[in-house]
């Protein structure tokens, strides 16, 4: 996965008019993105913000600002021959219409769904909007689920829960470093392409399969996540991540098991990776070791120094 890449409308010259700016921007999207007519908010300074993560062949995305309308007609697809999939997700407050292969469809606020670049579109929203949309080539997506342009145009309700974890596992793979192994980046662009089918309504086998693999991979990446989050809490359990993911308990622990290490071993890894880490910062120089292990999110000193000294080959004291 690349570095992310922001094309902001805040990068322009500032000496160019609201007009000038907008047109200059919207010259440089359809050279570099694809070719699409936009419209923008009349009353308002002209805004427009993108960020693209590349995972594989795919390409995840942000934008947002005073974009209004935006239309993608036979002459624009002629002119760039883009003919990816993009799963499209409002973010914003005011809701996004659009019309594609005859169909309408209008999204409110974590409503997505599915379009074709391949296919002329129109979609409007108001006078500020916000969006993100994951785009697959259209290859990928077909090979996967055969008949997926039966679900082009059709809303997907906010609470469908492979959306949901789509939105989440989408996040995540954002928000962390660039992956680099080729059997990773593949294992992540597969998770993906399933999300994408079974959020849309794919039927048949494929989607079956999806079902077993893009799932429990995606709750996997929500469970990790979760404990990244909150393991420095002495109080933070299995239970937790279970009632805030709406999990079952066992289901939790199977698939921290199936990743290798259980839920006690890579919470105390982390506690004890924080307090090694806050040990060596001078930063941290003022702190007693006890306030440091309490940090991390151990709760026994006793217990701290022990395993610190089992992981570490010395003492906490010593660390320092």
């Amino acid at each position: 996965m690349s570095d992310k890449v922001i094309f902001s409308s805040n990068d322009l010259p500032g000496r160019l008019g609201e007009r000038r700016k907008f047109s200059h921007w919207q010259e440089v999207h359809n050279e570099q993105i694809w070719s699409v007519e936009y419209g923008i908010a009349s009353d308002r300074p002209f805004e427009a913000d993108i960020e693209a993560t590349a995972v594989g062949d795919l390409v995840l995305g942000q934008m947002s600002g005073t974009i209004k309308h935006a239309s993608r007609t036979a002459r624009h697809i002629a002119k760039d021959g883009r003919d990816g999939h993009l799963l499209l997700v409002n973010l914003g407050d005011a809701a996004l219409t659009g019309v594609q292969m005859g169909r309408d469809y209008s999204l409110g606020r974590g409503e997505a769904v599915l379009v074709s670049a391949s296919e002329p579109l129109t979609m409007a929203g108001g006078d500020s909007n916000a969006w993100t949309n994951l785009v697959v080539p259209s290859h990928i997506l077909t090979a996967a689920f055969e008949n997926i342009d039966d679900k082009l145009a059709m809303p997907i309700g906010a609470q469908h829960e492979a959306l949901n974890l789509l939105v989440r596992y989408c996040r995540l793979l954002e928000a962390g470093n660039p992956l680099a192994s080729p059997d990773v980046i593949a294992h992540a662009t597969a998770t993906l392409v399933d999300l994408v089918g079974l959020a849309a309504g794919a039927k048949g086998a494929a989607a079956e399969l999806a079902g077993l693999r893009g799932l429990r991979a995606a709750r996997l990446s929500s469970i990790l996540a979760n404990i990244a989050a909150n393991y420095t809490d002495p109080h933070f359990s299995a239970l937790s991540i279970a009632q805030e993911l709406r999990l079952s308990l066992r289901y939790v622990h199977t698939l921290l098991q199936e990743s290798g290490t259980s839920f006690s071993e890579r919470v105390l890894e982390l506690r004890l990776q924080r307090a090694r880490a806050m040990l060596c910062d001078r930063r941290f120089g003022p702190l007693r070791v006890s306030e440091i292990a309490y940090s991390a999110g151990f709760g026994d000193i006793s217990y701290f120094n022990r395993r610190f000294r089992q992981r570490f080959g010395c003492t906490p004291g010593s660390a320092r």
